[in-house]
């Protein structure tokens, strides 16, 4: 048994003192217990880990890379999709096990113990397989054994160019399976968690209804029942009026009459839907997958946290292009852009909870949901994805009760989460992650060769 002692603790039934958890050799939480003797390792503040429950981990090498303006007038998500084209196009495998490396330590040392993978970069430049057709699949899974992270892998099936069924583009050629190499390609990429932890996990990602067709979509649903089920939606005005046009309905009025969305779904960004949209796909019990600092740099919009939430709507939070890798900011993020669009503060507050503690409980129930993994809560029988804080800093001095969340929230950074367990594998210690040095040295070794070929 590892025991950890926490002066403090969120726990299920709300804030604790003096709280003994013993983790078992399954990594699992054996025992949780208030008012206990200090035993084991001491922590200050014992808070369950998040999910980061939206990634692609290659794009953390393109932080940087886009912020100058092109020929356009405009520049736009559509004009930054082509210099990601460019970009991907040099990757090798090797390139994206060191850049995913990199970003699930990054998580951990942010307070995340999960990385679900929406994982797209399947093929060799031109669009030709691999000999091994899950190559890509296994270079995030080995880097995942690496870093230890929790991990729920998402293979993306990408079909086609558009609504109308036009071919990929050639910036799209690595991306594409027809849907029967995607059934193999699924099937090939949960043989390579076989390596990892048994918190390893596989699930579906149908890319968006753009890049598939309603029948791939529908085969998509059926291939891995009860596990989670991803899929872009919503997220550009564009992307709406093409799916009006090829369909009659916009995204989410198609997806609620031609699909039967439920908790296990999982909808990233959602950030145009309407009123009426928002509080029916909520009423669905599917995850709304937020993504606030990308969505930020993209100019995506802004997601209708007050109707979802009124509305019962669930909701997690995801790193999606890893340009920022701080999952306090995602939070804040969120908030904020509520406060500036609706001229109000604590948008999300509730009589009995404040902002940061409902943004805290909302990330943590719904990226369990949306990883299909036992977690979100310091309770018996569920992983032991724990994150430990200290109070003795200038931001939680003083702190007590959802105070303490308010001030990680809106006044943390980086650097605040001191250690950190997934699965009860003890992977930060003192602010750093136990291989940092050497995950770091192979990134910058990545980048020096990149740069050379590109």
């Amino acid at each position: 048994m590892t025991v950890l002692w926490a002066e403090r603790a969120l726990l299920p039934g709300g804030w604790a003192e003096h709280v003994r958890v013993k983790i078992g050799p399954d990594g699992r939480i054996a025992q949780v217990r208030a008012g206990a003797e200090p035993e084991g390792q001491r922590v200050g503040l014992l808070l369950p880990a998040m999910v980061n429950l939206h990634s692609h981990a290659f794009q953390r090498a393109m932080a940087g890379l886009s912020e100058a303006r092109g020929p356009h007038p405009r520049d736009t998500f559509w004009t930054w999709r082509q210099i990601m084209f460019r970009f991907l196009d040099h990757l090798t495998p090797n390139d994206v096990e060191a850049i995913a490396a990199l970003v699930q330590m990054e998580m951990l040392e942010a307070g995340y113990a999960t990385n679900v993978e929406f994982h797209y970069l399947h093929h060799q430049p031109g669009g030709a397989p691999y000999a091994n057709l899950a190559e890509m699949s296994e270079r995030v899974a080995a880097a995942a054994a690496r870093t230890g992270i929790g991990l729920t892998l998402l293979p993306v099936h990408y079909q086609f160019g558009g609504c109308d069924g036009r071919p990929l583009s050639q910036g799209q050629a690595r991306f594409g399976t027809d849907p029967q190499m995607f059934a193999r390609l699924l099937d090939a990429s949960e043989r390579a968690l076989g390596h990892l932890p048994p918190d390893a996990g596989i699930g579906v990602a149908p890319h968006s209804l753009r890049a598939v067709s309603p029948q791939a979509l529908h085969l998509c649903t059926t291939l891995r029942p009860g596990r989670p089920l991803h899929m872009h939606l919503a997220e550009q005005i564009p992307e709406i009026e093409e799916v009006r046009a090829a369909h009659g309905l916009r995204p989410v009025e198609w997806l609620l009459e031609h699909c039967d969305p439920d908790r296990r779904w999982t909808l990233i960004h959602l950030t145009h839907m309407t009123p009426d949209e928002t509080r029916r796909l909520a009423a669905t019990g599917a995850v709304a997958g937020l993504c606030p600092i990308t969505e930020a740099s993209l100019g995506d919009g802004i997601f209708n946290g007050m109707v979802w939430r009124e509305a019962g709507g669930r909701l997690g939070f995801g790193s999606d292009s890893n340009i920022r890798i701080s999952l306090v900011e995602e939070l804040r993020g969120l908030e904020y852009s509520l406060r500036l669009r609706d001229t109000a503060r604590a948008i999300l507050a509730e009589p009995e909870r404040s902002t940061g503690r409902v943004l805290y409980d909302s990330g943590l129930d719904g990226g369990a949901t949306a990883a299909g993994r036992d977690t979100g809560a310091i309770q018996e029988g569920l992983w032991a994805d724990l994150s430990a804080l200290a109070l003795d800093t200038p931001v939680m001095a003083g702190r007590k009760g959802d105070r303490m969340l308010d001030s990680l929230v809106f006044a943390g950074g980086d650097g605040l989460v001191r250690d950190m367990w997934a699965a009860g594998r003890h992977i930060v210690r003192d602010g750093r992650h136990r291989d940092r040095d050497r995950i770091v040295t192979d990134y910058l070794a990545c980048i020096a060769s990149l740069q050379e070929r590109m």
